[in-house]
């Protein structure tokens, strides 16, 4: 999956078309932040829990580091807590069981650590009180994903494929052509698995989850069975069948408020094309639309946020992205531009830990399972997640460089903006707009840096103040700031 999502984001397209491209700043430049124009209220940073939380899922101290904003000793070393407060719970599709004399078919490169225990074992019994259903199942995920919601964390339960019974070559890797595997006789059933788990989720583990997605990246050819991790090929057709038996299998068990999520599309554009190919009806089953970053700069974001958004009238999330670049500028660049084009109200980074460094925010070793080094983007994520909080309003800046957060009850706006370019250049941060901007003793602006070339790490600085309604900042070569200015109106 990781050598897929890298040839994606290299190959992503377009970057949104010359004549909406406002492009990176690589001189001096000023930004004006709009109080007039916002894109919704926040909801929050997260991740999925899956691999990483099937490996280290026990540790109260990967909890507080990724789920707080704490700080938290981390290999003799004090980390800010990144203060993400989503967890997406990855329900598996394997078992090691055997049912009537059939057993699951194995990708011979899935490594075990992505083998995800799922709970309805024998498809003979759909009762979950009965002994076909295995509840002492995929413990260890299941224990950050307590841990996250004791954190205050929101839950999202989804499937990278059905249990392993219900596709049709049994392979929870895929088909061997990467066409459809989820068997037509099964769409309900697979529906009800994850109604099931959502409903004993609230009754046994304290974890009520707020949306069900019963796909993931379904429109995508790679899911084959010598994949390297549990997918499958659900194309738009088979979702539209699914949708309704997910929401008639929640409403049966009266978790009439739990919403359904969807299709966790792998790119900014195939997600279009589903969303667009789904009629009234369908859409109507889906509260919110899930979207993956995988095109990285590429991609009409404008677009997909006006079909769901403003024509559609959906939530929307990017629900899963990632990147190579363990430097954490891909990261920041590609976000910023989700917040200057998507407009998500949330964002979710796939795996927060990972065996490739560049991927991980922080690695571990997929041999040993023993975790190793901070990666920059670590720090690169702390300079949005840590001060752009839920309940914030995302404003416009009008610069795809640049985003601006305003506590309304605070009174505290948060700008975190990045120069990607080879060179220092200053941003001059125009709030002329805003009826009131006083900032702390002084003219105070608190500030928060990371040079992702090496340097500061999330380094604090009390040195910048503000010239009326204005705020000058020197940025180094490819870094990150985050800017806090208090006391502000709009």
């Amino acid at each position: 999956m990781i050598r897929r999502r890298t040839l994606l984001a290299a190959a992503g397209g377009g970057l949104l078309g010359s004549a909406l491209a406002t492009g990176t700043a690589h001189a001096d430049a000023t930004v004006a932040v709009n109080p007039g124009a916002a894109y919704g209220t926040w909801e929050g940073w997260g991740t999925s829990l899956a691999w990483w939380a099937n490996v280290f899922g026990a540790r109260d101290d990967f909890a507080d580091l990724f789920f707080t904003t704490r700080s938290t000793t981390y290999n003799g070393t004090s980390l800010p807590g990144l203060g993400l407060n989503i967890a997406r719970y990855n329900l598996g599709g394997c078992s090691w069981n055997s049912v009537n004399g059939e057993t699951m078919a194995v990708s011979p490169d899935i490594p075990a650590f992505k083998q995800i225990e799922g709970y309805w074992q024998d498809w003979n019994n759909e009762d979950p009180a009965s002994s076909a259903w295995k509840w002492s199942a995929d413990a260890t995920q299941r224990a950050m994903l307590v841990k996250a919601t004791a954190r205050g964390a929101t839950t999202e339960l989804f499937a990278n494929s059905p249990m392993w019974w219900m596709c049709y070559d049994h392979n929870p890797s895929g088909a061997a052509d990467g066409g459809n595997n989820l068997q037509s006789w099964n769409y309900r059933r697979h529906a009800s698995h994850l109604a099931a788990v959502a409903l004993y989720a609230g009754q046994h583990w304290g974890v009520d989850f707020s949306t069900v997605e019963a796909f993931n990246e379904p429109s995508s050819s790679w899911w084959t069975a010598t994949g390297t991790q549990e997918g499958c090929h659900i194309d738009a057709g088979v979702q539209a069948a699914v949708l309704p038996h997910l929401r008639s299998e929640l409403d049966k068990r009266g978790l009439t408020g739990t919403r359904i999520s969807a299709s966790d599309e792998t790119s900014y554009d195939l997600a279009r094309t589903t969303w667009n190919s789904f009629s009234a009806t369908t859409k109507g089953y889906v509260d919110r639309v899930n979207v993956h970053g995988y095109q990285g700069s590429g991609g009409r974001r404008d677009l997909l946020y006006t079909d769901v958004v403003t024509t559609g009238g959906k939530a929307l999330w990017n629900s899963e992205t990632g990147d190579g670049d363990g430097t954490g500028l891909t990261l920041a660049s590609n976000l910023l531009y989700d917040f200057r084009w998507l407009h998500p109200t949330a964002w979710v980074y796939w795996q927060v830990m990972d065996p490739s460094s560049g991927w991980a925010m922080i690695a571990y070793d997929e041999n040993t399972l023993q975790p190793g080094a901070v990666q920059t983007k670590y720090y690169v994520m702390a300079q949005f997640s840590r001060h752009i909080r839920p309940g914030m309003t995302i404003l416009d800046t009008g610069a795809s460089y640049a985003v601006a957060a305003l506590d309304r009850p605070a009174k505290r706006l948060v700008i975190v903006a990045a120069n990607t370019s080879s060179s220092a250049q200053t941003l001059t941060f125009d709030l002329s707009r805003f009826t009131t901007v006083t900032g702390g003793t002084g003219g105070l602006v608190p500030r928060w840096n990371t040079v992702t070339t090496g340097g500061d790490r999330y380094r604090a600085y009390a040195d910048t103040h503000l010239s009326g309604k204005t705020v000058a900042v020197p940025f180094a070569a490819r870094s990150v700031q985050t800017l806090q200015i208090d006391s502000v109106t709009a």
